[in-house]
Formats: C-alpha cells, structure tokens, sequence
C-alpha cells in the first residue's frame, strides 16, 4: 500500500459526507476495511445507514453526534457526546484495523473548541503512515487545510432549498 493521505472535503456547498462516502465505497471496493464515524448527525434515518449494512464485512459506520446545532439545548451534552466520539476516534486511528478512518462533520468539533486542536494536530501527525484519513466539514481550519495532501472544497453555488423545496429522501438524507 502506498503512503496513507490526509484528505479533506470543506466548503459550504453540500456533498461533503456523500464524497466520503464514495471514497469509502472505492476503497471497499478494493477490499479496504474502512471505519466512518459521524460526529454531528442525529438519530433519524438516512439513507446511506442502510446502504452501508450491505457492506458490513468491511465498512464500520458510526453514529456518534446528537444532530448538534447553533440552536442545542443541551450544548454540554453535545460536548461530551463529541468528547467520547473523538475518544472512540483516537483508538480506531491506532488499533490498525482500517486501512481508511472518516470523521465526518469533524471540522465542527473544532471549530467550536469541543476538543482541542492540539490535540488533534499530536494525533495527526502521530497517526499510522498507512492510514488513509478523511476530514469533513464547513470551514475546515487552517492548520488542518496545511497538513492536508488533498483537498476539495464544495462551493454552494445553486441549491433547490432556496426556491422552497424541502429535503427529499435519497437526495438529502
């Protein structure tokens, strides 16, 4: 295997988590074993948790966030929520079970100072050559954007919410 990369999908366009979700279908594909754990997302049904159970010998999905907003009532409970979801992360990275490890939605985490950045910035660099890892997220930090070999930023330049159309299933979620 080639040298593990450190990729990142930003912007505020949408297509973040659905790109990650391709590389992981390419890399399982390949037979990789790949683990995406979500930060933020909620507990209602989406459509690539279904999609991903077809793929279980090799593809680990994780649904750790509490569907976080600006707007929490319980902003603590969504900080430790994502204290045990970058917990649960760090051991993935090290065990050595996958070949490609996704924080989706991950960039939030820091950008609202849930963990510290420097502590993500030790464990990146510390992270195992081989490992491939995908970072999402609005706003991705400039010390993340520097350590990156690839990234891809999703600019929103139409989108049908803004003519009132509501999030449809298999589109949206």
């Amino acid at each position: 295997m080639s040298t593990g990369l450190v990729m990142v999908l930003t912007g505020d366009g949408k297509g973040k988590t659905t790109s990650a979700l391709g590389m992981a279908m390419r890399a399982v594909g390949h037979g990789m074993r790949v683990c995406f754990i979500q930060f933020i997302k909620g507990s209602w049904r989406y459509g690539e948790l279904e999609a991903v159970k077809r793929y279980s010998d090799l593809l680990d999905f994780y649904v750790m966030g509490r569907g976080f907003t600006l707007k929490s009532k319980d902003l603590e409970k969504d900080t430790r929520a994502a204290a045990e979801a970058w917990k649960f992360a760090r051991e993935v990275i090290f065990k050595g079970d996958y070949q490609m490890v996704i924080l989706d939605e991950f960039t939030y985490i820091l950008n609202y100072e849930m963990i510290s950045m420097n502590e993500f910035m030790d464990v990146l660099g510390r992270k195992p050559r081989e490992l491939h890892l995908v970072i999402t997220g609005r706003q991705a930090p400039e010390q993340i954007l520097k350590a990156a070999d690839m990234i891809t930023e999703m600019q929103a330049v139409k989108h049908h919410y803004r003519s009132g159309v509501k999030a449809q299933k298999g589109i949206e979620f």
